[in-house]
């Protein structure tokens, strides 16, 4: 398995954490965040080699909650530079990253009520981001 530093590492987990919590808070509510983390995790549960041993191992990373727009500016170019870490270090985990990504993403957004408006207008940037 690649080495990553804990900064390349912290980059990863930040994009992917911050993800879910872009597709969150585009559908508020406690309970509804409860079920899209729920989700969320067991994509990042499921994902394979060394995109599962990032997203399931260490402390959640920090983002600037309750800003939306402050999260997205950060979270957005995060996903871009850990696909940029992965091309470089590992390129066969690349697809596996960006999987756990999109699904941790989309499972997330459909377990409240199904996906609306906002949620498919996250889900799009986050694939543009992705792509």
């Amino acid at each position: 398995m690649a080495e990553l530093t804990d900064h390349e590492r912290a980059t990863l987990k930040r994009a992917a954490f911050g993800v879910v919590y872009l597709v969150s808070s585009a559908d508020p509510g406690f309970l509804s965040m409860l079920r899209e983390s729920a989700a969320a995790a067991g994509a990042f549960t499921g994902a394979r080699g060394l995109a599962r041993d990032v997203l399931t191992s260490g402390a959640l990373p920090t983002l600037p909650r309750k800003d939306p727009v402050r999260v997205e500016a950060e979270v957005l170019p995060a996903l871009t530079e850990s696909l940029s870490i992965l091309r470089v270090k590992a390129p066969d985990e690349v697809d596996n990253y960006r999987d756990a990504v999109l699904s941790a993403a989309q499972r997330a957004a459909e377990a409240a009520h199904g996906v609306n408006p906002s949620e498919a207008a996250v889900l799009a940037k986050v694939r543009a981001a992705l792509a």
